[in-house]
């Protein structure tokens, strides 16, 4: 990590959508972050931007890329119980997008690893809550990771651990960083993330709901 500043007074830390110049940048660092099995590719992030521009949003750090989210609006009571990831994403071109739907769904955020000490990944839900608030829909909905879960698979059943993290007697890196932002859990959802062998393809199915929200 030589030669990065992590001094954030003295960087210029920019939160804004994702543009098809950005494509390359964004689709090496969801690569770096999660492996060329299950990150997103260039096609993904370029359907993405086509169909529901607003909920592509990403962070630099003096001119550089090193953050990203990927979002699409649905209605969620239409893929409750047990959805699989391939599903609420159409296997990440989200064509499934519905602008008349009032549930946001977070699929995709990552941060570049050297940068994570500036709580990068914080300031990318709080603008995912904000384009939930200003687009006034209901909720936002992920399908979040339990990558510590097998570390624990042979004491604990997924529903005991879940409620562990809850509770705060275990750390898990996904769900407790969602928790700490507000979300709550729904229901454990398996088989979510084929080839997800930290989480045993187990996924928490977590909700922000949006206070603000006025039916239509």
């Amino acid at each position: 990590m030589s030669n990065i500043n992590l001094n954030r007074s003295e960087q210029k830390i920019v939160i804004r959508n994702t543009t098809e110049g950005d494509l390359e940048e964004v689709a090496a660092l969801s690569d770096q972050s999660f492996g060329p099995d299950i990150s997103f590719k260039r096609e993904h992030f370029a359907s993405q931007c086509e169909l529901f521009p607003e909920g592509q949003i990403l962070v630099e750090v003096d001119g550089k890329i090193v953050g990203s989210s990927s979002s699409l609006i649905v209605n969620f009571d239409e893929y409750k119980n047990n959805h699989s990831y391939t599903e609420i994403s159409d296997y990440g071109y989200i064509r499934n997008h519905n602008q008349d739907g009032v549930n946001l769904y977070g699929v995709e955020v990552c941060v570049h690893p050297d940068y994570r000490q500036l709580k990068l990944g914080r300031r990318l839900y709080e603008a995912r809550k904000k384009l939930c608030k200003d687009l006034n829909l209901k909720s936002i909905v992920i399908g979040g990771r339990i990558p510590n879960y097998h570390k624990y698979a042979d004491q604990l059943s997924v529903e005991k651990y879940a409620d562990q993290v809850i509770e705060r007697n275990i750390y898990d890196p996904v769900m407790t960083f969602q928790l700490k932002n507000g979300f709550v859990l729904n229901e454990i959802i398996p088989g979510y993330l084929p080839g997800d062998k930290e989480s045993l393809e187990y996924a928490t199915s977590m909700e922000w709901h949006n206070e603000d929200y006025t039916p239509e």
